[in-house]
């Protein structure tokens, strides 16, 4: 029998039986934001929760290496949902992991262990972390070219827009899975779409970010196309970002960030300052984790609508945070928005590094300059005199590599294995001879 002191596994396991769940789907991500995942039948499920599910971990990305290939699944019963594109009878449930050693230790190399160690430093602060998310990502024919399915732009309708079924279904999906999601619509890209999910916790969230990624997936699949998170698919189009919402909350369950008598006229508090300035003081270092992809710089170097410059804002694209205006007197609606990660990041590593940046403002109390905003009367954007992002994946590498805060936000694992691996790639990619050279070189040289 269950244990009568776990009321979430009583309830997985009564669901389990009325709902005719024969497969249970243990979900977790490699290093790199990578879905994992086994099956179990429901006979062993007590089993993993009291005594977890070995796995050879030396087969995932960033995980163990082959002298120490062991490791634990243990499923979080909270994340039990059944997964609705599934047949209802014999039916697929599933549940996020947190990943142990042998002898039960919490593994370094687990992205969601990562972030919560992150929220367990903001408790520690006095403060509970509220993230939402929008995600954008493109439609295409198939997975082996970029043909569109429409030509539309930013919120177009009826016949512009083809896939307006298809994002129905996946809302509808997406909350019969608990998901709530704010808005959905057309973005500015041929094909190119959106899907905004109301704020949460941070985990809940980035448990909901990579269901939603499944789902957008699965739903393309259903209808007979193909969904795409590459940042930057396409020339002539922007590229895929992940605008990511933050605000944090009191003991006393106000948002942190709200000071309607804010001398500067902002709204926000000392603490959101302070914080707001932590992302700014990292934000170089933590592109690594927030744009981990070559591709995920031609979006940020090539798109004029994505963010570069290290700088807040209210009303200027080039700034990669801003703090909406759009109910200035709501405590709930104050929040700041980083607009700079793509959709291609990991959300469990991408929420602890940015809560840990911010967190090293708080705590030492930096002080927040001032907004940079479109200088309407000469024409100019204030924000060029600001450091920029790094202009490339290599760029980004050095300035992660030697940020210590990186390395204490993520673990002396995860940091060191990015840093190869990221390494890596980046050496591969500059020895490699792309059409774009051939193309202007080869007949003139």
């Amino acid at each position: 029998m269950s244990d009568p002191r776990n009321p979430k596994v009583d309830f997985v396991l009564r669901t389990i039986e009325s709902r005719d769940v024969h497969f249970l789907r243990c979900w977790f991500t490699d290093v790199l934001g990578a879905m994992k995942s086994f099956a179990v039948v429901p006979g062993e499920l007590e089993h993993a929760f009291n005594e977890g599910m070995g796995f050879d971990s030396s087969c995932i990305k960033g995980f163990t290496d082959a002298d120490e290939p062991y490791a634990l699944a243990f499923p979080d019963p909270s994340t039990f949902q059944v997964l609705p594109w599934r047949p209802q009878t014999d039916a697929v449930a599933r549940m996020f992991c947190d990943v142990r050693m042998p002898d039960g230790r919490p593994f370094d190399g687990d992205p969601r262990y990562i972030l919560e160690r992150a929220i367990a430093r903001c408790a520690e602060a006095g403060y509970t972390p509220s993230i939402g998310a929008e995600l954008e990502y493109f439609y295409f024919k198939d997975d082996t070219a970029t043909e569109v399915l429409d030509r539309g732009s930013c919120f177009d309708l009826t016949s512009l827009d083809y896939a307006s079924d298809l994002r129905r279904d996946t809302v509808l999906t997406l909350e019969h899975m608990g998901i709530p999601v704010e808005y959905s619509h057309h973005e500015l890209g041929n094909s190119q779409h959106e899907i905004d999910l109301r704020a949460t916790d941070a985990l809940a969230m980035a448990d909901s970010i990579m269901t939603y990624k499944l789902v957008v997936k699965e739903m393309a699949i259903k209808h007979g196309v193909f969904a795409s998170f590459m940042p930057k698919p396409m020339n002539g189009q922007p590229g895929s970002g992940m605008h990511i919402h933050l605000s944090l909350y009191g003991d006393e369950g106000e948002n942190a960030f709200y000071d309607p008598d804010d001398a500067q006229g902002w709204g926000l508090s000392e603490v959101a300052k302070a914080f707001m300035a932590g992302i700014l003081a990292h934000a170089r270092e933590m592109s690594l984790i927030t744009n981990q992809y070559i591709n995920s710089y031609k979006r940020l170097c090539s798109d004029d609508l994505a963010p570069t410059k290290v700088a807040w804002t209210r009303s200027n694209r080039e700034a990669i945070m801003c703090v909406p205006m759009y109910r200035p007197d709501d405590a709930d609606a104050c929040r700041v928005v980083l607009r700079s990660p793509d959709v291609a990041t990991n959300p469990y590593l991408a929420f602890a590094v940015i809560l840990e940046a911010g967190l090293d403002g708080v705590r030492r109390g930096l002080s927040l300059p001032s907004p940079c905003e479109v200088a309407r009367s000469r024409g100019t954007h204030s924000c060029q005199m600001h450091e920029s992002l790094p202009e490339n994946l290599g760029e980004a590498i050095d300035a992660f590599k030697d940020s210590q805060l990186m390395r204490e936000a993520l673990g002396e694992h995860t940091h060191g294995f990015l840093v190869r691996a990221k390494s890596e790639e980046w050496r591969r990619y500059q020895g490699f001879v792309t059409s774009w050279e051939r193309d202007r070189l080869l007949a003139v040289l």
